[in-house]
């Protein structure tokens, strides 16, 4: 909106083109007149709409990990920020309303730190879960002091379990893992970065794939 005074051009009010005139205790504005839409809910718009609320939801509840820090474009950005721009247009497939996460696409860390290797997950005994991978120990700037963080979603439930302190050292290899006794039977999505143990750099994160929790041993 631009405001002019009286002057060798008087003020006016109404419309001339696409501008507006108007007056406010004896002060004459000028705007202009917002562009006409023809279909505000377009099915493009929709599916966007609808890729970035399904991504917003599933970042929000996984805040903690993502405040290690991921990396990304944009002076004063926070790593939420830079989390939802990435995995919105990387993670996301589908056209409304059938929009879902590509969880093997998502990423809920970034940064220089060496990422793990040949990193897995599995279920072999009930409500249990085994978390591996390789330390790469020789290449980049690895630490086998480098903290383990485990990022688990819960896609049955709609829930996260995740561990981003205290977690095992790089040089482990390997992390067996507890689950609530109400996770049996549901799938979960699970994630795997390296956070150095100053907390200052963290690694890009590692999907370790889709797994269905064992609910009853072999026999039973």
């Amino acid at each position: 909106m631009g405001k002019y005074r009286v002057g060798a051009f008087s003020a006016f009010s109404g419309k001339v083109g696409n501008l507006i005139g108007s007056h406010w205790r004896d002060i004459s504005y000028l705007r202009a007149r917002p562009e006409h839409v023809s279909n505000p809910n377009t099915p493009a718009q929709q599916t966007q709409r609808g890729k970035f609320a399904l991504i917003i939801r599933f970042l929000k509840q996984v805040k903690p990990v993502l405040s290690l820090g991921f990396e990304g474009e944009g002076i004063g950005r926070l790593p939420f920020q830079n989390a939802v721009s990435y995995n919105l247009k990387h993670a996301t497939s589908g056209t409304a309303p059938d929009v879902r996460i590509d969880y093997p696409a998502v990423l809920v860390t970034r940064g220089p730190l060496n990422p793990a290797e040949d990193a897995a997950m599995v279920s072999e005994q009930p409500g249990e879960l085994a978390v591996s991978w390789t330390s790469q120990l020789m290449f980049g700037n690895a630490s086998p002091d480098d903290e383990a963080v485990i990022l688990l979603y819960n896609t049955s439930r709609d829930m996260a379990l995740y561990i981003t302190e205290g977690g095992p050292a790089r040089s482990e290899e390997s992390w067996p893992l507890s689950l609530p006794a109400t996770y049996r039977g549901d799938t979960l999505e699970g994630y795997l970065s390296f956070v150095s143990p100053d907390r200052e750099q963290v690694s890009y994160s590692r999907y370790l794939g889709s797994v269905t929790v064992m609910e009853e041993g072999p026999g039973t």
